[in-house]
């Protein structure tokens, strides 16, 4: 079981930058792999970025270049840095935890939201 809680969202501008934590606890979480969805009202939850256990990273089309994902095994901590934020980067962003593309844990969400 991985306990996972999300911190850092806010209200920014276009073109800003926002870095999202996400504290884990529990058994062996440095094992899981990780990453971050969003989601809108009305629309289905989507992946965002994530992150290996062993380190490898993959990204959304639309935020390559922009978004970096990023963690810290020694604190169980992963990062999600948000840079050239857009209006349509806004959403509840959620950590998420599992294994093999499959995330069974999943964060109570942090609000992003991007103001032009």
């Amino acid at each position: 079981q991985v306990q996972l809680v999300e911190s850092g969202g806010g209200l920014v501008q276009t073109g800003d930058s926002l870095r999202l934590s996400c504290a884990a606890s529990g058994r062996t979480s440095s094992a899981y792999d990780m990453g971050w969805f969003r989601q809108v009202p009305g629309k289905q939850r989507e992946l965002v970025a994530a992150i290996t256990s062993g380190g490898s990273t993959t990204y959304r089309n639309s935020v390559k270049g922009r978004f970096t994902v990023s963690r810290d095994n020694a604190k169980n901590t992963v990062f999600l840095q948000m840079n050239s934020l857009k209006s349509e980067d806004t959403a509840v962003y959620y950590c998420v935890a599992g294994a093999r593309g499959v995330y069974n844990f999943s964060g109570q969400g942090t609000q992003v939201t991007v103001s032009s």
